[in-house]
């Protein structure tokens, strides 16, 4: 099962709504299960240049099935995972990419926020998967 367009766009409201509120614009990406695109959000003035990060970071978390964050601390100089950033056509490994997960906890999908801080970029990611 992948995530429907009309919970996409749900999960998409949900992370729009706290952008807002926390005064900062974003790119917003849902992919389905396959980590194909399935809904997208630029919001007004949000900048060009994390159009793709935001896309990436979904596909990021879809790959591997964890936070885009998670792959960033196994992938720093040491790691075991140094430099997988330049697989799959580019990673984003930082957070901001959040698998989603059906009531019976299969990955159905993920998104992926970018726009602002990490910080905020996860926080906003993270409200639009709780609103699944």
């Amino acid at each position: 099962m992948n995530i429907a367009l009309e919970q996409a766009e749900r999960l998409i409201e949900a992370a729009k709504k706290r952008a807002k509120s926390i005064d900062t614009k974003m790119n917003i990406a849902i992919v389905d299960g396959g980590a194909n695109l399935v809904a997208f959000a630029r919001m007004d003035d949000a900048w060009l240049g994390s159009v793709d990060i935001a896309i990436k970071k979904a596909k990021t978390a879809r790959f591997f099935d964890m936070n885009s964050g998670e792959i960033g601390k196994l992938s720093q100089p040491g790691g075991s995972l140094f430099n997988i950033e330049h697989s799959n056509n580019g990673l984003i490994s930082f957070p901001g990419g959040i698998p989603l997960k059906n009531k019976e906890g299969k990955i159905i999908g993920a998104i992926g926020v970018s726009g602002s801080t990490v910080e905020n970029d996860h926080e906003v990611a993270k409200a639009g998967m709780e609103a699944l």
